[in-house]
């Protein structure tokens, strides 16, 4: 093997690993990202969920008008707000996830058609 050869060998070689531990990385930085956006999602749904029930309690004749609750219901309210700006990224997760309840569905439409047949 001339010089030029091995060269361009051990370029080659360099080249490879360095695009497979990109690829790996990448991997695993889109599999944080969809874990983060699952999380997200979730974090939105409980303060939903919070700021309903402090809103129910809120809205009781015994508590109407407290206004301790009532700045723990304005509170809340502006968090659910604020957590809404990073709908784009629990929504990545939700999109995926709704198609496959779908295909899921839509599947077990299918098998009952089969079997009434």
């Amino acid at each position: 093997m001339s010089r030029l050869e091995i060269i361009l060998s051990c370029v080659l070689s360099l080249s490879i690993v360095f695009n497979v531990g990109v690829f790996v990385y990448a991997r695993a930085a889109i599999v944080r990202l969809l874990s983060v956006s699952e999380e997200l999602g979730d974090l939105q749904e409980m303060v939903n969920s919070f700021a309903k029930h402090v809103k129910a309690v809120y809205e009781l004749d015994t508590f109407y008008g407290d206004q301790t609750l009532h700045h723990l219901l304005e509170h809340s309210i502006s968090l659910t707000e604020h957590l809404s700006t990073f709908e784009y990224i629990y929504t990545l997760t939700e999109k995926e996830a709704e198609e496959a309840e779908t295909k899921e569905i839509e599947e077990y439409a299918a098998e009952e058609e089969n079997e009434e047949t």
